[in-house]
């Protein structure tokens, strides 16, 4: 007889997420060994309000294993209240804000694919986001200290650092999906190259060390085996390294923005000795090769992500771009429930002692990037057992590729920085220093740099537009 599901308390602070929400309650639905609660807060109540009536209709779906209970609360001490795990999950100021991180770099010859980590668009996000996180991290403190803090908002690292700055201790680590991407990739070149049934992307074990969104492996195996040779033969035999212009043109066409064939990975590897391991669209923006031109961009098979596309994001269902009403319309009872692929339950299983689990995590570096600042937010693989959290010590990158990792670093504290202070200068600085703007004169800096400010208004602390 199998033992009874064990009841725990999720607080998820932005719970009227249009994305994860809808993730993470089919991942609980299927999942028997845990039930519970989970306890919604978002300063749009009303769209928390639409994921707890989501929530009963999973709990009621014949696929449901030991339905969670989903309650939208008013109050944000309401939801932390008992939680043994809390999810983050916002979006810092309106969809508007994230159009404007966009569209004033570009107006000023910044090119930005994602703009939501790092260049003048994850700078001014981070500006925004910060004092925000800072808010949270003491009422999650002062209301259950214990509970384990999981963060899937971008900035990832200036998050996971900004609830470490205001409130150490904090059990808080960042989750990212980028790198099984990766794993999925390198799978299915290990299938074509040699012929072995393809594998499920946590056979292979990628040594992962980098920051969030520029992150890279400098080996990678599957059962023990090498798989660098296999990629090598893979790259010599296969790959088409021509100008992708045209692919790229197609996607624009058809608005696939996500898409990609890795070539900016595979460059990494081939020129610097390390699989970029996060998605080329976030790779590009923490140096300045790809984005010196659209026409360059193109031909290495990428395309931006327009502003219009995010705004049309968040128009009600039915009057969204063609693009984006992809999702299957039937209501959940009429079809089958499906894992999401994503990780965060299985965190929980292995901090609760059910099911150990080793992945990639973010965490302030104590010693597991050993050539990287102590305390800065990295990306590396970690275990996670009952109630800890063991970072995994990574193997040093290349020379070429650590310097750019640490360069990105220091960026990120420039503007970790500049948030906590609430000061401009700092976040000058910070916007200088970053390769996307290296073009640019330092007085168009900082014009774009009050532009942004100035559209940022309404989610800055005053005392930051007072200096």
């Amino acid at each position: 007889m199998s033992a009874p599901a064990l009841p725990i308390k999720i607080a998820y602070i932005g719970g009227g997420s249009r994305y994860w929400a809808r993730l993470v309650f089919t991942d609980l639905a299927l999942e028997p060994r845990i039930t519970g609660e989970v306890a919604l807060y978002d300063i749009d109540h009303p769209a928390a309000l639409a994921n707890e009536r989501l929530g009963a209709e999973l709990a009621a779906h014949p696929d449901a294993q030991a339905p969670f209970c989903v309650r939208a609360c008013h109050d944000l001490d309401d939801a932390l209240r008992g939680a043994d795990f809390v999810f983050m999950s916002i979006l810092p100021g309106r969809m508007q804000l994230m159009a404007h991180d966009l569209d004033i770099p570009a107006e000023f010859g910044v090119l930005q694919t994602v703009g939501d980590t790092t260049g003048p668009g994850g700078i001014s996000r981070a500006l925004r986001t910060v004092p925000i996180y800072e808010d949270y991290a003491r009422r999650i403190m002062a209301i259950c200290p214990k509970a384990w803090v999981i963060n899937y908002t971008n900035p990832m690292a200036l998050c996971v650092a900004a609830l470490d700055a205001a409130a150490p201790g904090i059990k808080a680590f960042g989750c990212c999906h980028e790198v099984f991407g990766t794993q999925e990739k390198l799978a299915g070149i290990l299938h074509q190259v040699s012929g072995v049934a393809r594998p499920h992307r946590r056979e292979i074990a990628l040594d992962l060390s980098g920051t969030n969104h520029f992150t890279f492996s400098a080996r990678a195996s599957w059962r023990g085996q090498d798989l660098f040779p296999v990629l090598d033969e893979y790259l010599e035999k296969h790959y088409d390294w021509s100008d992708q212009s045209a692919y790229t043109r197609d996607l624009r066409e058809s608005g696939k923005f996500f898409d990609s064939k890795a070539m900016v990975a595979w460059d990494f590897y081939r020129r610097f000795g390390a699989v970029g391991a996060a998605g080329d669209r976030h790779l590009v923006e923490f140096v300045s090769w790809y984005l010196s031109s659209r026409e360059n961009l193109e031909r290495h098979g990428l395309v931006e992500t327009p502003s219009s596309y995010r705004l049309g994001q968040w128009r009600p269902p039915g009057n969204r771009p063609a693009a984006i009403e992809t999702e299957d319309a039937r209501p959940f009872h009429e079809k089958a429930l499906r894992p999401s692929g994503e990780e965060g339950v299985d965190q929980i299983l292995a901090l609760l002692g059910i099911a150990p689990l080793d992945t990639n995590i973010n965490l302030p570096n104590t010693g597991q990037m050993p050539d990287m600042p102590r305390g800065a937010v990295v990306e590396t693989n970690a275990s996670l057992r009952q109630d800890t959290i063991t970072p995994l010590v990574a193997s040093a990158l290349p020379p070429a590729l650590a310097e750019l990792v640490r360069r990105a670093i220091e960026g990120q504290n420039l503007t970790l920085q500049a948030a906590l202070r609430r000061d401009p200068h700092l976040a000058f600085q910070a916007m200088a220093s970053d390769p996307l703007c290296a073009h640019l004169p330092l007085h168009r800096i900082e014009e774009m740099l009050h532009r942004l400010l100035e559209a940022n208004r309404e989610a800055l602390p005053a005392a930051f537009l007072s200096r």
